[in-house]
Order: structure tokens, then C-alpha cells, then sequence
């Protein structure tokens, strides 16, 4: 399908922010069905994208991050146009880039950025289960998904049999004035994919009492303290589930943290809900205020705990999801 006149002056930008996973619920699938997960959309950290037509297809990007995602996103725009058979040529322009592979759900971020545009600029009505199903997202976590349409503190049901992404079960907003440090080992990154799916294959099943206390401490403690802002009960909750679920991982990626950097970082900061993103590298530490936030991160190289590749940055919550806007251009 040719572009239309008005095409060559259309330009479309997207914003899509990460995510922390903050835990499985039951990965071992005790009452049949598996994961689960809480997670939380975070400002400051996010993909950013441009669409705009073209005389032939082109995925550009804007610094060598973004270039290593050139393949994959090439590959997502592949597929998307296989499904919908449309092919007029496009130019997408790859901003910016999370961290790959760093706990943060950057394939997920980019694959639904890169369906809301397509499906944008061709006026399709695709939700964003669909595009992710798709695009091979979300096989075992949700939280990408209902973070890129809604932002906030998620806890999804995970996957069903029939492979589609995970229902969204909880989003409650994430308390304005509390923050999280994010703590980054660039020396490393986390498992996913094949790997992945090995590793999780390796490790013998979380029982049934340990996620019993997991989905406890996430009912009762986790989702009530952010609801109602009260801190002391969502850390000791978080902090309980990060527990449960670094010592079952522990094996698979060589300890509780995979970055001992990282776990020495998170740990030496009182007071805060501290764990890892999904496989890590990255650690965070949540705690109830700006001025809380500052504080840890001052004691942190005033004791000089940041080692050489490791790095931290206070962000907030993120209560809305991705941000799509267009506007007219000139023709590249």
C-alpha cells in the first residue's frame, strides 16, 4: 500500500518506560498455574522511538545502544507487517534503548513500542495483548505489557495454556513520594531467552508453602502498604519475597544477586525494600521519600560501596504507561 500525501508529513514518537519485576508469585505452577508476578513501572529509564514514512524501509539509531537493537527491532517490524500484510516503507528511528538483558523488560518495551506505532500509523485497533502475542512477549511475565499501557504497581496471573500473555490481576498506584534507587553493574547482564529457560529448568520447585508465603506477603502486606502509603509494611513484604525467591534462584545465577556488587550495594541500605530485577543485573532499593533517597545514596559514596562499573540513580514510580504522540514533519 502506498503512502498517502499526507503520510510523508507525519511523524510519530513514543515513549515506553521500564519496569522493575519485582518477584514470581509460583514458578513452579503448585496449583497449575505458573509464575505470576508483581512488578513496577519506573520513571527516568525508557525506550524512545520516531516513525515517519519513508521510500524504503529503514531502522536507524541514534547512539551505539540503540544500534545494538537494530536486528531485533528489525525483526519485530518483520513480523508485524507478515501478520498484517501492510508494507509500505517506514523509517523507524531507535532513540533511545533500555538496558538489554538487565532486568528492566527492554524486549518487551521495544516490541510494543514498535507495534503501537505500526498499529498507529496504519489506524489499527490492536490491543497490546495481541501485539505481544505476536511478537513472542510476555511468555512468562505480564508485567511488560500492562506497565506499558498503565504504569504503576502490577501483579498479573501469568501465562495461561493457551500461550496468551498473562491477565492483569492488581494495579494500584505507586505512592507519589517514595523512591527507588536503581542500582546498575554494567560488567553483566542477566540470563533471558534459551538460557533463560534453561536455567529455570535446572532448579528444583519452589513449594507450594514457600509461594504460599510469597502470594501472603504480596496480598496482605505489599498491595495494602502501597494502597494506603503506609512503607514499613510493603518493605517487609518486598524484602520477605525477595528472600524466598533469591535463595530458590540462587544456584542458577551464582548466589542470591547475580552481581555481588550489586547485592552489597542494596543490602547495605537500612530501612529500604531491597531486592533484583528479574534475572538482575540490576538491584534497587525502595524507600519512603526523596530526602530517604538522597541520604542512602550520599552514605553509599561517602563509604565508598560503588565499585568501578556499578552505578545508582534515584527515580520514581510511573503511573501511567507510554506516551504516544504525533505531529507533522518534514519529509526525510
Amino acid at each position: 500500500m502506498p503512502a498517502s500525501a499526507t503520510d510523508h508529513h507525519r511523524l510519530l514518537k513514543l515513549r515506553a518506560p521500564g519496569r522493575l519485576h519485582l518477584g514470581f508469585l509460583d514458578p513452579a505452577g503448585t496449583l497449575g498455574r505458573r509464575f505470576g508476578s508483581l512488578g513496577l513501572v519506573i520513571d527516568g529509564i525508557a525506550t524512545e522511538l520516531e516513525l515517519s514514512a519513508a521510500s524504503a524501509d529503514e531502522v536507524l539509531a541514534a547512539d551505539t545502544a540503540a544500534e545494538a537493537e537494530i536486528d531485533r527491532a528489525s525483526r519485530f517490524l518483520h513480523t508485524l507487517r507478515e501478520h498484517t500484510g501492510l508494507r509500505t516503507p517506514l523509517r523507524l528511528q531507535l532513540s533511545r534503548v533500555l538496558p538489554p538483558h538487565a532486568g528492566f523488560g527492554s524486549g518487551t518495551q521495544l516490541a510494543l513500542a514498535i507495534g503501537r506505532v505500526f498499529a498507529q500509523w496504519h489506524g489499527l485497533a490492536l490491543s497490546s495483548v495481541t501485539l505481544a502475542h505476536w511478537l513472542a512477549r510476555g511468555l512468562r511475565s505480564g508485567i511488560g505489557i500492562a506497565g506499558f499501557d498503565q504504569g504503576g504497581l502490577l501483579v498479573d496471573g501469568g501465562p495461561g495454556a493457551d500461550g496468551m500473555p498473562a491477565p492483569l490481576l492488581s494495579r494500584i498506584a505507586f505512592p507519589a513520594a517514595w523512591r527507588v534507587l536503581v542500582v546498575q553493574d554494567e560488567r553483566h547482564r542477566g540470563l533471558s531467552g534459551p538460557q533463560e529457560k534453561q536455567a529455570i529448568a535446572t532448579l528444583q520447585p519452589l513449594p507450594q508453602s514457600l509461594s504460599a508465603d510469597i502470594c501472603h506477603q504480596v496480598l496482605m502486606r505489599v498491595l495494602p502498604g502501597a494502597a494506603s502509603s503506609e512503607f514499613a509494611p510493603f518493605a517487609a513484604g518486598i524484602n520477605r519475597v525477595q528472600q524466598l525467591l533469591g535463595e530458590h534462584f540462587a544456584p542458577a545465577q551464582g548466589g542470591a544477586y547475580t552481581s555481588a556488587a550489586v547485592g552489597r550495594v542494596v543490602q547495605s541500605i537500612d530501612g529500604a525494600a531491597i531486592g533484583q530485577s528479574s534475572w538482575g543485573p540490576t538491584g534497587f532499593a525502595i524507600l519512603p521519600s526523596q530526602a530517604a533517597a538522597e541520604a542512602a545514596l550520599h552514605a553509599l559514596r561517602t563509604d565508598r560501596l560503588l565499585e568501578p562499573g556499578v552505578t545508582v540513580s534515584i527515580v520514581a514510580g510511573l503511573n501511567r504507561g507510554a506516551l504516544l504522540s504525533e505531529r507533522a514533519c518534514e519529509p526525510h
